[in-house]
C-alpha cells in the first residue's frame, strides 16, 4: 500500500519533508508492536525513520485542523451524505509533572478526577455510513481562574447542609435579566471557537446543520452557544428538567399573557403526544414528542420523550431528548442523538490501537501532534480498510496490523536473498507470512492484502 500516494493531498499544508516523515511515521504505527512512543516508532519506520526524524516531526507545528479537513475530504467526504457535527472530550491519564497542560480531569472510565490530559474532539458523523471522523482536536488547558470556580463549587458542595432548602420565594436583591443575555463559560467559548473555526474551514464544501453533544451539555447556555454558531443543538437533558406546556388558555383580562401552562409531569404525560409504542417481551416503550417551553431558554424546545416500563415489576426509566429544531421528526431527533456516541469509538480506536494513552512527550507542541497523529490514524486507517475489504470483507484492524507486519518481515527477508524470487514465489511469501496473525485469515484465492 502506497500511503504516500493517500498523504498527496496534505501537499497545500505541510512541506515535502513533513509528507514524507509522517507516511514512515504512519507506515511504523501499522507495523509495530508494543506501545507507540517515539523510541517504538524509530525501530519500525526503516530507513528515513531514525529516532531523530521522529523527534523533528514531532517538534513541528503541524497544521492538524487544515491536515485532518484536507484529508478528510478527499478520501472520506460524500456530497450526497448528511452529515452532523459531534463534539466530545476525551481524558488521557499521565503521571509525573512536567506534561504541558496535565491536570485533574473527571474520567468516565474510572468515575473520578484523575491526573492527566483533556481533549475536546470535534468529528463529523456520517448518517449513511453510521461512523464518526475526526476533524478538530483541541487541548483543555484550564486557567487559573477556572480552577478557582471549580474549587470554590466544590468547596460548597461540601459544606452544604444535607436536606437544606432555599427559602420560598424570590431572593432579596435579585434583578429580571433577559434570558438572551447568556454568559457563556471558558469550556463553552473554547468550543465556540472551535466550531467557527471548523465552519469557516470547510464554508463552500459542506454545510452543517445540527451539533451534537452529551448530557453535560443539556442547558440553556449550550443552546445560545450553539446558536450562536449557526447550528442546531441536539442533546439530552436531566429526567427532571422543569418543562411546560404552551399556556392555550383565556386572556385573564389584566397584565402580560400567560406564556407557560401546566408543568410536564414525566410519570403521567398527555396522551396526545404518543407517538409509538412498542413491546419486547415485557419491556414497553412509549415515545412522546412535543412543543415544551423552558423558563431558562427564550424558545421552544423540540422533546423528545422515551420510556422504558417494565410490565411486570411496573419499574419505570425515561430519557429526556431535545433539539432547537421544532421541525425535526422524533425518528431523526433519537437517531441523531445516538449517532453522536461513534465519537466514542473513535476515542476506543486511538487510545487501543493508535497510542493516545501511550505517547510520553511532554511540551505543547509534541503532545499536541501525538493526540492528533493518532486520531488522524481512525481514518486513515479507515481508507485502508474500506479499500482491503473489497476483497477480504472479514478484515479487522488486527488483520490490518498483522498483514502490515508480515508485509514488512517478507522485504526484509528477501533483502538477504542473493537473488529475488520470481513473482510467483514472491505472492505465496507474502499470502503465507501476511496471514500469520490473523484473527480471520484471508481466502485462499487471495493474493494479497
Amino acid at each position: 500500500m502506497d500511503i504516500l500516494a493517500l498523504l498527496g493531498c496534505l501537499q497545500p499544508c505541510v512541506t515535502a519533508t513533513t509528507m514524507r516523515q509522517l507516511s514512515r511515521i504512519t507506515w511504523a504505527m501499522l507495523v509495530m508492536t508494543g506501545r507507540v512512543t517515539m523510541l517504538g516508532l524509530s525501530r519500525w519506520a526503516g530507513k528515513g525513520g531514525s529516532y531523530r526524524t521522529v523527534q523533528r516531526l514531532f517538534a513541528t507545528a503541524i497544521p492538524w485542523a487544515q491536515v485532518l479537513w484536507l484529508f478528510f475530504r478527499q478520501h472520506l467526504f460524500r456530497r450526497e451524505d448528511v452529515y452532523l457535527l459531534a463534539g466530545d472530550e476525551v481524558v488521557v491519564t499521565k503521571a509525573g509533572k512536567k506534561t504541558f497542560g496535565l491536570d485533574r480531569f473527571f474520567s468516565s472510565v474510572y468515575q473520578h478526577p484523575v491526573p492527566g490530559l483533556a481533549f475536546f474532539s470535534l468529528a463529523l458523523v456520517s448518517t449513511t455510513e453510521r461512523r464518526a471522523f475526526p476533524v478538530r482536536v483541541e487541548q483543555v488547558v484550564r486557567t487559573d481562574e477556572e480552577k478557582a470556580v471549580s474549587k470554590a463549587k466544590a468547596a460548597a458542595k461540601k459544606t452544604k447542609e444535607p436536606g437544606f432548602k432555599r427559602k420560598p420565594g424570590r431572593p432579596k436583591g435579585s434583578k429580571n435579566r433577559p434570558k438572551a443575555d447568556v454568559t457563556l463559560s471558558p469550556e463553552l467559548q473554547r468550543i465556540q471557537t472551535l466550531v467557527r473555526e471548523f465552519v469557516q474551514l470547510i464554508a463552500g464544501w459542506l454545510s452543517l446543520t445540527y451539533l451534537v453533544l452529551d448530557g453535560h451539555f443539556g442547558n440553556s447556555a449550550a443552546f445560545h452557544m450553539a446558536q450562536q454558531c449557526g447550528l442546531q443543538l441536539i442533546s439530552k437533558l436531566r429526567s427532571d428538567a422543569a418543562l411546560y406546556e404552551p399556556y392555550e388558555g383565556p386572556y385573564q383580562g389584566r397584565g402580560p399573557r400567560r406564556k407557560y401552562g401546566a408543568k410536564l409531569d414525566a410519570a403521567a404525560l398527555p396522551h396526545k403526544y404518543l407517538r409509538q409504542t412498542t413491546v419486547e417481551g415485557t419491556l414497553e416503550t412509549r415515545i412522546y414528542q412535543a412543543e415544551l417551553l423552558h423558563k431558562e431558554v427564550p424558545q421552544p424546545l423540540n422533546v423528545v420523550m422515551i420510556e422504558k416500563s417494565n410490565r411486570t415489576t411496573q419499574k419505570r426509566a425515561h430519557v429526556l431528548l431535545f433539539s432547537s429544531d421544532l421541525a425535526l421528526s422524533y425518528e431523526k431527533v433519537i437517531d441523531y442523538y445516538s449517532l453522536r456516541f461513534q465519537i466514542e469509538f473513535t476515542f476506543r480506536d486511538a487510545k487501543q490501537y493508535w497510542g493516545l494513552e501511550d505517547f510520553m512527550n511532554v511540551s505543547a507542541t509534541a503532545v499536541t501532534n501525538a493526540v492528533n497523529l493518532s486520531l488522524f490514524m481512525v481514518n486513515l486507517v479507515y481508507v485502508l480498510l474500506r479499500d482491503a475489504r473489497r476483497t477480504d470483507p472479514q478484515c479487522s484492524v488486527l488483520d490490518l496490523k498483522a498483514s502490515c507486519r508480515g508485509y514488512a518481515y517478507v522485504l526484509e527477508t528477501i533483502k538477504l536473498l542473493p537473488d529475488p524470487p520470481d513473482e510467483h514465489i514472491m505472492a505465496q511469501l507474502l499470502r503465507q507470512v501476511a496471514s500469520l496473525g490473523r484473527i480471520h485469515p484471508p481466502e485462499p484465492h487471495l493474493n494479497a492484502v
